[in-house]
């Protein structure tokens, strides 16, 4: 019997304009997918994540698909070999925390484990990264590296087509955040084919508005990495103001934001793909954060308290 697991994340600068090749930053979360594996009579799965109503079932033939690209990778034939694989831990599956790199990342630790393969974090990297192709048909590589590793991650995505740049940073330490669920959904294709059909109609306005990207993203990897959480506050606001105007927030979202900076947060905005989803609060301390999740769940809203920069 062997255990691993896997961090989730959350993109704290930059979805939407790391499409188009600028820098984003995204932060491991406190919170784990864990992975049980052990021999059986025949090959069984087992998911107990705590997770949103529908999320898993919506997800099981991409899962399939990824455990197999999984075996795939580390030469294991559960046929031979069969093994129940028990999925657990304390990270909520829902769309945006990178549910589905957590548990990649936690299964290829508990093989390489169980089989003693040897792998260091780098090939286990590499392996949930195909996990990853089950899911997404082709990942960024953003989700299983901060699943893997943890901390924090600068990634730009490569428009020639070869490798990303990913450069992993690190936070003095660990603070507490807020994530707050709209309990909307919205299709990532749908919102990015929109913000590219806007940014055609319209190059000099969004011009300007990837410039003021350019200069947030610069200033918030120097204030993350030295500790200035005031400072990433107002660029998280700054972030979700440009975000605001290239119509990937909605109303629920904004209305959270707001709730959240009225409570004493340092700053928030939307997280991942827009217009329902997440956002997310900095709410350093746990007194803060508790005050925060207390006042958007009087409104009727799932919050969700974790830390970034683990």
């Amino acid at each position: 019997m062997a255990e691993g697991y896997g961090y989730g994340k959350t993109i704290l600068f930059g979805e939407h304009f790391v499409v188009y090749g600028l820098p984003a930053i995204a932060s491991a979360l406190g919170n784990k997918t864990t992975a049980v594996v052990e021999d059986a009579g025949k090959y069984e799965l087992v998911d107990d994540r705590p997770a949103t109503p529908q999320y898993k079932k919506e997800k099981y033939e991409e899962q399939v698909e990824s455990n197999k690209l999984i075996f795939d990778a580390c030469k294991v034939d559960v046929e031979k070999t069969p093994l129940k694989i028990t999925l657990a831990g304390d990270l909520y599956a829902a769309s945006g925390v990178g549910a589905s790199a957590a548990s990649a990342a936690a299964i290829a630790r508990a093989l390489n484990d169980h089989f003693q393969l040897g792998y260091d974090d780098k090939r286990i990297n590499e392996v949930a990264y195909e996990g990853e192709k089950g899911y997404h048909g082709k990942p960024s590589g953003i989700d299983n590296t901060a699943a893997v590793y943890g901390g924090l991650i600068w990634f730009v995505k490569n428009l020639e087509g070869g490798a990303n740049t990913m450069e992993r940073l690190k936070m003095p330490e660990p603070t507490e955040i807020v994530l707050g669920n709209t309990g909307l959904t919205s299709s990532t294709k749908e919102v990015v084919g929109d913000v590219r059909a806007n940014r055609e109609a319209e190059p000099e306005k969004y011009k300007k508005i990837f410039d003021e990207y350019s200069e947030i993203v610069k200033s918030a990897r120097e204030a993350l990495t030295s500790g200035g959480l005031k400072a990433v506050g107002e660029l998280m606001n700054r972030n979700h103001n440009l975000l605001q105007e290239i119509t990937v927030s909605c109303k629920e979202l904004d209305f959270l934001v707001e709730l959240a900076l009225d409570n004493g947060a340092y700053g928030a905005k939307l997280t991942g793909t827009g217009r329902g989803g997440l956002m997310q609060a900095l709410t350093p301390g746990k007194e803060l954060q508790d005050k925060v999740a207390a006042a958007m769940e009087k409104e009727g809203f799932t919050t969700f308290k974790t830390r970034i920069g683990v």
